[in-house]
């Protein structure tokens, strides 16, 4: 980040002030390639192009009042952006949906989603957009790779730096370090660069996918297709349909 900045300066003295305050230095570790039961794990099924595939999982923390704080995170597994991080107490299936929808309308709809997440509102979405979705066997978070290394990086820069007074101030700093993470943050498996610079470098042409009805709408809806941009038209089917 420092080079990013135009400052010109060595790694060792770099280490040596962050040995000396104390962060965090990263060990060495020997990976093992464990590739688990499904046929949906990352090294199974990879990501060939922006909004292939997008990793979605949840993870949990607590306020200082020792209430809960349940965070959903979506990355994009070619860009590594995390295209939404949301926090609250609690979330049903029909509230992750709406989220979705929020970030397909912003992003355009991915060809496929991998998660654990079997609940009825999400399949019924799955079916009415055309993605697929790649199910993880459970209890097996090396399957989804992606989102454990975020998660693992948001524990340690964000839940276990920042201590929550409520909901608000959870979603603000959510915001900010989201902001950082994606444009400033570089990133070793990108040539150290931030998520959203590789982003923009990319062709954003995606490949065409053939259209696909929106079952529960009337005959005169249109067809969601890349970039999608009736993904709005889905909203009533959620409120009165999904549950």
């Amino acid at each position: 980040m420092l080079r990013l900045d135009g400052w010109k300066i060595n790694f060792k003295p770099v280490h040596r002030l962050c040995k000396h305050e104390g962060f965090r230095v990263p060990g060495k570790q020997h990976k093992k390639r464990c590739l688990g039961r499904s046929e949906n794990g990352i090294m199974r099924v990879r990501a060939a192009h922006i909004n292939h595939v997008w990793c979605v999982d949840f993870i949990h923390d607590r306020d200082d009042q020792d209430r809960p704080l349940k965070w959903l995170s979506v990355v994009d597994e070619f860009t590594r952006e995390c295209a939404l991080l949301e926090v609250e107490r609690g979330m049903t299936s029909v509230d992750v949906v709406n989220l979705l929808i929020e970030a397909f309308m912003i992003r355009s709809v991915p060809a496929h989603i991998r998660s654990e997440f079997i609940a009825k509102a999400i399949t019924r979405l799955a079916e009415i957009t055309g993605m697929q979705m790649l199910y993880i066997a459970p209890g097996s978070p090396w399957e989804n790779g992606f989102a454990e290394s975020f998660h693992s990086r948001l524990r340690d820069e964000l839940l276990n730096a920042e201590v929550f007074a409520d909901v608000r101030e959870a979603r603000t700093l959510a915001a900010t370090w989201r902001n950082e993470y994606n444009h400033r943050r570089p990133h070793s498996s990108l040539g150290y660069v931030p998520p959203a610079v590789y982003a923009a470098t990319l062709n954003t042409v995606q490949p065409e996918v053939p259209p696909t009805p929106l079952a529960g709408l009337s005959a005169q809806a249109a067809p969601l297709s890349p970039p999608r941009p009736a993904a709005y038209l889905m909203t009533p089917i959620l409120i009165h349909r999904l549950s």
